[in-house]
């Protein structure tokens, strides 16, 4: 989910890049036949959403910072604050929830006259990790219109893509039964078409609870569906312009309506969506940063 402004034109060359790689991955080699955290690391950060309420403040803040001038990718919706409407914790599980609702001034002062509201929940200067076995738990809602996303950004990053970024997951719903993984880099993006994606096939990719993974090392990214790897991305050079992923990371957890998941319009009949998720763990090696 780019920060970069993602015409309709972008977003078809984009989609047409995913490849289905179920078993080789998409820099040519074979895909390891299953994807579990590795023995030797640790759990160094978790979020069980055991307490009801808002998400815990220590762990989580909220991205607002477009919305007056509205988001990325020709995106339709308002990201909310602290506001249980949109971003809670119920019975142990995380919601991130969209709706169909105008977003007058009197109400939400930085608006930018939005008629969706959603959130964006990220641990951006609470938590950021450099390299390590990333797991997150969720169930993603289905319909038209709806675009959930699981990913990561430099938590000091000065360009985008320059410093990269890591889509762990992300579900479009016109597109009901795929799952995609991606990296942009300054060399490897969808500006230029040739940012380096693939997808997981399912017909359960929406309305069921499955396991997005991710282990991130100093020479591979290698992204995996409840345990069996689709992704692969390589270091294949000490170049900054493909290889950024050598410094600390934050996890974002959104909800986006439009944009690439609005291709094929925005079905009325699909709010209130609801992505849900189970817990969030991360994992290092004992000497990681």
């Amino acid at each position: 989910m780019s920060h970069s402004f993602l015409s309709l034109s972008l977003a078809i060359a984009a989609l047409s890049a995913c490849a289905s790689t179920l078993d080789t991955d998409v820099t040519g080699g074979p895909l390891p036949a299953s994807l579990d955290r590795p023995s030797d690391y640790n759990l160094v950060w978790s979020d069980e959403f055991s307490v009801d309420g808002l998400p815990d403040d220590a762990h989580w803040t909220y991205d607002k910072w477009r919305n007056p001038d509205g988001w990325w990718n020709d995106e339709k919706q308002y990201y909310a604050g602290p506001r249980a409407k949109n971003a809670r914790v119920d019975n142990g599980h995380l919601i991130i929830e969209a709706h169909a609702e105008p977003t007058p001034i009197a109400q939400f002062p930085d608006t930018g006259g939005q008629t969706y509201t959603s959130a964006r929940l990220m641990t951006q200067d609470r938590a950021s990790w450099t390299y390590g076995y990333f797991e997150v738990r969720a169930k993603l809602p289905c319909g038209r219109g709806l675009w959930p996303a699981i990913w990561t950004l430099p938590q000091n990053r000065n360009a985008w893509p320059d410093d990269g970024e890591i889509d762990i997951m992300e579900y479009v719903g016109w597109d009901t039964n795929r799952i995609h993984a991606t990296v942009h880099t300054k060399d490897r993006n969808h500006i230029k078409g040739n940012q380096v994606s693939a997808t997981y096939s399912t017909d359960t990719a929406c309305g069921a609870f499955h396991t997005h993974s991710l282990l991130w090392t100093k020479d591979e990214i290698l992204v995996a569906i409840d345990g069996t790897p689709y992704y692969h991305y390589q270091k294949t050079r000490n170049k900054y312009g493909e290889w950024p992923f050598d410094q600390a990371h934050y996890l974002i957890l959104n909800l986006a309506i439009g944009g690439w998941g609005g291709l094929e319009g925005i079905d009325p009949e699909a709010f209130p969506a609801r992505m849900e998720v189970d817990y969030v763990r991360i994992y290092q090696k004992p000497d990681a940063s």
